[in-house]
C-alpha cells in the first residue's frame, strides 16, 4: 500500500515506540497472529503501556484474543477450531469493515477464540464456531480480528487493511520499496569499508537484485561466486554465467557438485539436507573469499527467509533456509551483509526494476536455495536428480507454451518417495510417483495452488510417462499455503 511500517518484537516498551518516531511519525499499530496460545503463562503479551498511547491499534488472530484478554474479555480454547477458508457474517460494516457485504469468505488459522467482551466493546462480525470474530472499542480506535486481512485467501483483506492504514490511521501512500536503494548501497559501503566482499549469486532475483546492489557499492573490489552444486534445473548454471556476464558481473562459477552430493549421501531429514547445503555452500564461499582477499559475504536473504527459520524468539520455525538458520555457527568472514533482509519478494522485484534488471531476473520464478534437494523426498541420488530434471525440464516447457508463465509463482515438479505400479506395453512397470506443484501468490509468504486446465495437467502427465520411464505416476498437489508450504520439504 505503499505505506512505510516497521516490524518490532513484541517485547519492545512504549519508549522504544518513542525513539522510532524520531524518525518516522507513527500513525498506528497491528498485533499479528503467532503459534502461542494467549492461555500460555508464558506466552508473549504486551506492555499495557501501548494501551496508553492513544494510537490506533489492530489485532489480527493472536493480536485480536490479547487485546481482548487484556481488556477484560474471556477468551477459551475453541470448542471447533477453525483452519482454511471460513464464511464469517458481518454484523456491522464499521471501521475496518467498512465496505463490506454481509458475509465474506476469509483465511482462519486458530484454536482459541473470544467468546465474550467488556462492555466498553461490540462485536462486529461471528462465525458459526467463532461468536465474536471481529470487535471494535466503543470509543477508542481499537480493533480485533480473529482472521488473516493479509493473506491473499480473504478475498476483501485488502480492503479491510485499507480501512484501517488511511481511514482509520490517516496514513498516506508516499513510500516505494526502490526509495531504499541509495540506504542499501550505504549500508554495503560502510560495513564492507575499503574491503573486498564475494556475494552468493544463485541467478534468482533476490541474489540478482543484491548483487547489483552490491556492485553499485564496492565497484570491482567485488566477486560473485555461483555455485553449481549439482542440484539445479537443467542448463541453470548455464543461463546464470550468460546472463550476469552479459550485466558485466565479475563472476566465478565453482563446480561442486561432487562434494555436495558426497556431504548428502543417506541424509532424508529435511532439516538435515538444508543445514549441510547452507554449511557446505559458506565452506565453498570462504574458500574463494580466502583465494581472492575477501573478508566479507552479502547474501541476498529476503524477510520471509527469515520469518519461516524462526529468527525472533516466539516465532515457529517452518523451515529453516540455508542462509539463515542454516548457516554454520563459525564462519570465516568479518560479517555477512544482507541488504535485502527486511523486503518481501514483490518488494525487491520493485528494486530490481529501479536498479533496471531485465525482466528474465525479475519474472524468474523462485527456486529455493537447496535446490532439487528439497524436491527429492528422502535420500539424494545422481540418478533421483536426473530423472527430476527431465521431469521438471517437461513441466516448465508445458506450462511456459501454455501461456501461463506469467500468472503463476511457482511451477515444479517433486520426486515422492512412494514407489507405483504401472503398465507399459502390456507389461507391468514399477516406478516412482511425481507431483507437480503450480501455485499463485504475492509475496511467497501465502500461496493459492492454480486451478489448471486438465488439458495442461493431461499433456504434462503423458509426456513424462512417456519420456521419463522411471516415472509411472504423476499426481498434482491442490494444497494452499497455510496449511502447506510451497515446497514439500
Amino acid at each position: 500500500m505503499n505505506v512505510y511500517s516497521e516490524i518490532l518484537p513484541y517485547d519492545s516498551t512504549p519508549d522504544e515506540l518513542s525513539e522510532l518516531g524520531d524518525l518516522v511519525r507513527v500513525r498506528g499499530l497491528i498485533l499479528s497472529g503467532g503459534p502461542s496460545s494467549v492461555l500460555e503463562e508464558s506466552s508473549p503479551t504486551l506492555d499495557e503501556g501501548f494501551l496508553r498511547l492513544g494510537l490506533p491499534i489492530l489485532g489480527i488472530c493472536y493480536g485480536h484474543q490479547l487485546l481482548a484478554k487484556m481488556f477484560g474479555g474471556v477468551v477459551r480454547r475453541a470448542e471447533v477450531r477453525e483452519y482454511g477458508l471460513a464464511e464469517v457474517l458481518i454484523d456491522r460494516p464499521l471501521g475496518v469493515l467498512r465496505g463490506l457485504g454481509p458475509r465474506e469468505r476469509v483465511w482462519m488459522s486458530h484454536a482459541d477464540t473470544v467468546y465474550s467482551l467488556p462492555e466498553e466493546f461490540e462485536a462486529l462480525a461471528h462465525t458459526d464456531a467463532c461468536p465474536v470474530a471481529a470487535f471494535r472499542h466503543a470509543s477508542r480506535p481499537i480493533y480485533g480480528l480473529q482472521w488473516h486481512p493479509e493473506v491473499e485467501h480473504t478475498e476483501k483483506g485488502r480492503e479491510m487493511l485499507r480501512n484501517y492504514v488511511f481511514e482509520i490511521c490517516g496514513c498516506k501512500p508516499n513510500w516505494r520499496p526502490e526509495d531504499t536503494v541509495e540506504a542499501a548501497i550505504r549500508e554495503i559501503r560502510e560495513t564492507v569499508g575499503s574491503s573486498r566482499a564475494v556475494i552468493a549469486l544463485s541467478g534468482g532475483v533476490d541474489s540478482g537484485v543484491a548483487t547489483i546492489l552490491a556492485a553499485r557499492a564496492l565497484g570491482d573490489r567485488l566477486t560473485a561466486i555461483h555455485v553449481d552444486n549439482g542440484l539445479l534445473r537443467r542448463d541453470e548454471s548455464r543461463e546464470v554465467e550468460m546472463i550476469y556476464r552479459g550485466l558485466g558481473v565479475n563472476l566465478i562459477v565453482v563446480n561442486a557438485q561432487e562434494r555436495f552430493l558426497r556431504r548428502l549421501k543417506g541424509v532424508v531429514d529435511p532439516e538435515e539436507k538444508r543445514r549441510i547445503i547452507g554449511e557446505e555452500f559458506i565452506r565453498v564461499f570462504e574458500e574463494e573469499a580466502e583465494r581472492i582477499g575477501a573478508e566479507y559475504l552479502i547474501q541476498g536473504t529476503i524477510y520471509p527467509d527469515r520469518i519461516e527459520s524462526g529468527f525472533r524468539r516466539h516465532s515457529d520455525k517452518i523451515k529453516t533456509h540455508h542462509n539463515v538458520g542454516g548457516l554454520p555457527l563459525k564462519m570465516g568472514f568479518r560479517g555477512i551483509v544482507e541488504p535485502l533482509k527486511n523486503l518481501y519478494k514483490d518488494e525487491v522485484r520493485s528494486l530490481g526494476s529501479r536498479l533496471g534488471l531485465p525482466d528474465r531476473i525479475l519474472r524468474r520464478q523462485p527456486f529455493p536455495g537447496p535446490g532439487l534437494a528439497v524436491r527429492i523426498i528422502g535420500e539424494v541420488t545422481e540418478e533421483k536428480l536426473e530423472v527430476l530434471r527431465r521431469a521438471d525440464a517437461i513441466l516448465r516447457e508445458e506450462v511456459e507454451a501454455s501461456g501461463l508463465e506469467g500468472r503463476l509463482w511457482q511451477y515444479f515438479a517433486i520426486l515422492t518417495d512412494a514407489m507405483s505400479t504401472g503398465v507399459r506395453g502390456d507389461e507391468r512397470a514399477y516406478g516412482r510417483v511425481l507431483a507437480l506443484r503450480l501455485v499463485e501468490s504475492i509475496d511467497g509468504m501465502t500461496a493459492s495452488f492454480h486451478k489448471a486446465p486438465w488439458e495442461l495437467l493431461e499433456k504434462i502427465s503423458t509426456r513424462i510417462t512417456n519420456e521419463v520411464p522411471e516415472v509411472t505416476r504423476v499426481v498434482y498437489d491442490i494444497t494452499h499455503k497455510p496449511p502447506s508450504t510451497i515446497e514439500w520439504e
